[in-house]
């Protein structure tokens, strides 16, 4: 007997000493995790998202288009040849070999402003496509934001159902053991298990959205999650937390005008077009090049000298289109048309821009008014939740009485959660529609002080125990 209850000591130590292992292995894996606050997320974006990475290599396809176009500032070499021999058909005394061989240096001394113009468009769309991958970066970084602020609120959202489930099941065990003591009947009991089982789901729900939410910041980050889905590659840090700001709308609308890179591409457009009918109507000018080169070549009738020869030779040509059917009338026109259909793209990108930042002024009002609503919901349902308690204790309530104010407690703290997500997305957009980060509109200095961001978080959860606040 004794060498059995050895025994059954020395499993019960393996046992405890395996857990333990275990803990560290996962608490180590856990630690490993790389760990992003909001902002550091954002660089991380704008360093590996796949749209800010192909938006950047058309900034340097642009700068392809640059050299192009100052190429006609410089000489080009031009060699050319043929050699042929021709089949007598008549008497004739010319050689029947003919071949010629040249290199040419040509340079461009009038174009009638296409080349200068040419690479006046190259500039303006090297800084088109730098507007394009601003507002890319921009994007992203909101939806970088607006990310993290699902994981953050799908996270709490998480510890509040636990929070509850942990509540209602002690709630069942309470009564279980009432049941037993023959102190309350099965109803209680069966009412017990009912709340349990419809909280569960919900707390399914909240962890699924968490995953969910963590593998679309993954998406935005450039991370696959290919090989492995259902595990993170990274920690989100920090809380979600009430940002308290109040912007001005008509400064938000003015910086909104001038900084937002959409309206900054949308007037390049129109410079744009204006530099290509001018490039339209140099075909109506002469265009003049000078050349130098060496050539080699036969003189096909003996009587005038010897077959073979060679020297420097130095030219001008030059063009000029007095008719071409209407080809450049035509081209100019279809020119004048695009920049008209420019002008009125920019006004609607102006108008969609205001547009966006009174749609993110009016989702902070509506975020402001749902979050101090939701405020005072809370405090009276933990003021129903007490009261409630002490009726029950005084036999004017019942167990039914309390399951509904717990589930009042839950549902309003969610919602608050809620709120402070909708206000602090709000911001996001409206970072985002003004073309500025959000240090620029001063959202870090109007933050709540730590001691009211405390206050936040404890109204957010639920109480641990039905039977405390």
């Amino acid at each position: 007997m004794l060498v059995r209850k050895h025994r059954s000591a020395g499993h019960q130590i393996l046992i405890f000493v395996v857990a333990l292992l275990v803990i560290g292995l996962l608490a180590q894996a856990r630690a490993d995790l790389a760990s992003y606050e909001i902002e550091q997320g954002v660089a991380l974006a704008d360093a590996q998202n796949p749209e800010i990475i192909i938006a950047r290599k058309k900034v340097e396809g642009a700068h392809g288009g640059l050299i192009e176009a100052r190429s006609g500032y410089l000489p080009s070499v031009i060699s050319s040849g043929f050699a042929d021999k021709r089949q007598t058909q008549t008497d004739t005394r010319l050689r029947q070999e003919d071949y010629s061989a040249s290199v040419r240096a040509l340079e461009n001394v009038y174009t009638g402003g296409a080349v200068s113009n040419q690479v006046g468009i190259a500039e303006l769309m090297i800084e088109k496509q730098r507007c394009e991958l601003e507002e890319v970066r921009n994007r992203v970084a909101m939806d970088v934001r607006v990310g993290f602020y699902d994981v953050l609120l799908n996270r709490a959202k998480v510890r509040v159902r636990e929070n509850s489930v942990r509540a209602l099941e002690e709630e069942l065990k309470t009564q279980e053991e009432r049941l037993r003591a023959g102190i309350v009947g099965t109803l209680n009991v069966g009412r017990a298990q009912v709340a349990l089982a419809n909280e569960q789901p919900e707390l399914a729900n909240a962890k699924t959205q968490l995953t969910n939410s963590y593998l679309r910041l993954g998406e935005l980050f450039g991370i696959d999650f290919r090989s492995n889905p259902d595990q993170p590659r990274f920690e989100v840090a920090g809380q979600l937390q009430y940002a308290a700001l109040h912007p001005d709308l008509n400064e938000c609308l003015g910086r909104a005008d001038a900084n937002r890179a959409e309206i900054k591409a949308r007037q390049i457009d129109v410079e744009i077009e204006d530099r290509q009918y001018l490039v339209d109507r140099s075909e109506l000018r002469p265009h003049v090049q000078v050349f130098s080169g060496y050539e080699v070549y036969n003189e096909r009738d003996p009587l005038v000298g010897q077959e073979f020869n060679h020297g420097y030779l130095v030219g001008v040509n030059a063009t000029w289109h007095l008719f071409d059917g209407f080809a450049t009338k035509g081209r100019m026109q279809a020119t004048h048309s695009r920049r008209e259909a420019a002008v009125a793209a920019l006004e609607a990108a102006r108008r969609a821009v205001a547009s966006e930042v009174r749609s993110a002024f009016l989702d902070l009002q509506q975020g402001e008014t749902v979050l101090e609503t939701t405020t005072k919901s809370v405090q009276t349902a933990d003021e129903s939740l007490e009261i409630t308690k002490t009726n029950l204790a005084a036999g004017l309530g019942t167990q039914l009485d309390i399951l509904q104010a717990a589930a009042d407690v839950t549902r309003t703290r969610t919602t608050r959660l809620s709120a402070i997500y909708l206000h602090n997305v709000a911001l996001a957009r409206l970072a985002r529609a003004c073309g500025s980060p959000p240090e620029a509109l001063n959202f870090a200095a109007n933050r709540l002080k730590k001691s009211h961001e405390k206050q936040a978080l404890d109204m957010a959860a639920p109480p641990a125990k039905l039977t405390k606040r």
